[in-house]
């Protein structure tokens, strides 16, 4: 039982702690691992001293104890604000940590209806990892073009996560084609944009995000029709060969230098390749998904995008019904490329309403958030 008391204080004032009624069978540790806190010795250390207690003593029935966390009343601003230091991955953590305590039942309501903000003594005071992670802080990124450019953080729930998203096709080769209201439209382009709005929802959740296709000029673009241009190139700053195998090999190189990095670093990794397929004008062809046979993790991220594409479908459109499919193959990308790899095609650039989900902007962004959600599932 948790037991809140708040003081009206400015940042940084010293604050009250979040008390404990000891309960039949509790012991020191099982309370701070309840409560998130057995992983940084000093909150072990910091509980002893504010109870006043030696660490061979046991706790009390019935007695009412303090946590390492302390209480501070939220300003209704921001968590930086609120604690008096501007460090945005401790924020990060901080917003994190709350969230969790209230998905637990331990905290009764978000610290933005009540203004009570915990805040572990251990991020404050001790070198603790959760606050380590290399979560975003805000920035400018002009890949994005100058409307998107600036990224403000949401969490750091895919702080651990290094993703890469290759936009299919690209400089020479534009991929599948098609003609709308009198106007040549390519697959790399839209690939291409659906894959910006993809990073960037993943960089504002804390991961970090490689674009492997990438084009100097483009950014994000909210227009239906996607002029098509040749100047895009190879992360970090190759030219596109014409030659399919040396595409492919260039990318799987790209991408298997960055994970022998981050392989060395425990990141955990994906790598999403992103098509749009061609077929005959009258063919619709729902997202579908592969993975190769031999990758287990690779199947379960597409079962879980297929999955989360499937209940978008079911709530937004529940009488139209969804089609895509989860299979494997053996595409060179999936087959050379060391991370987790899953290949998705949007859809078919021949069909008049399969062009709806390319051409109408909100339908681009919609799905970059479907994955997005997908993602945010995956372990």
């Amino acid at each position: 039982m948790v037991i809140p008391l708040i003081l009206s204080l400015k940042p940084q004032a010293t604050v009250d702690h979040v008390k404990h009624i000891a309960q039949t069978g509790d012991g020191i540790y099982a309370v701070l691992r309840k409560y998130g806190l057995d992983k940084a010795n000093c909150n072990l250390q910091y509980f002893y001293k504010i109870n006043d207690i030696r660490d061979d003593k046991s706790l009390i029935k019935d007695q009412v104890y303090s946590l390492p966390i302390l209480i501070y009343t939220y300003d209704g601003s921001s968590i930086r604000s609120t604690i008096g230091d501007n460090n945005m991955p401790l924020a990060l953590s901080i917003q994190e940590y709350n969230d969790d305590m209230v998905t637990k039942g331990l905290k009764n309501k978000p610290y933005q209806s009540n203004k009570e903000l915990w805040v572990p003594h251990s991020f404050l005071e001790c070198d603790y990892p959760s606050i380590s992670k290399p979560v975003l802080t805000e920035g400018k990124f002009p890949i994005f073009g100058p409307k998107y450019a600036n990224i403000e953080p949401q969490d750091g729930k895919l702080a651990d996560w290094v993703f890469y998203i290759v936009g299919g096709h690209g400089g020479p080769d534009p991929g599948a084609m098609a003609e709308i209201d009198g106007k040549t439209v390519s697959e790399d382009e839209y690939a291409y944009d659906i894959a910006l709005r993809l990073t960037r929802n993943l960089i504002a959740h804390g991961a970090t995000s490689y674009l492997i296709t990438r084009d100097p000029n483009d950014g994000i673009r909210d227009e239906a029709i996607l002029e098509c241009d040749e100047d895009e190139y190879c992360y970090p700053k190759e030219k596109i060969p014409l030659k399919q195998i040396d595409r492919l090999r260039q990318r799987s190189r790209a991408i298997n230098a960055l994970y022998s990095k981050y392989k060395k670093q425990g990141k955990k990794q994906l790598a999403i390749c992103i098509h749009i397929d061609s077929r005959s004008d009258d063919k619709r062809v729902d997202m579908f998904f592969y993975h190769h046979a031999n990758s287990s993790k690779g199947k379960e991220v597409a079962q879980t995008l297929h999955a989360t594409v499937k209940a978008k479908y079911d709530y937004y459109n529940p009488w139209r019904g969804y089609d895509g499919d989860v299979s494997s193959r053996d595409l060179f990308m999936l087959r050379e490329t060391h991370p987790t790899t899953v290949y998705v095609e949007l859809g078919n650039i021949q069909n008049p309403k399969d062009q709806d989900r390319f051409t109408m902007v909100s339908n681009r962004q919609a799905v970059a958030d479907w994955f997005t959600d997908g993602l945010l599932k995956v372990k």
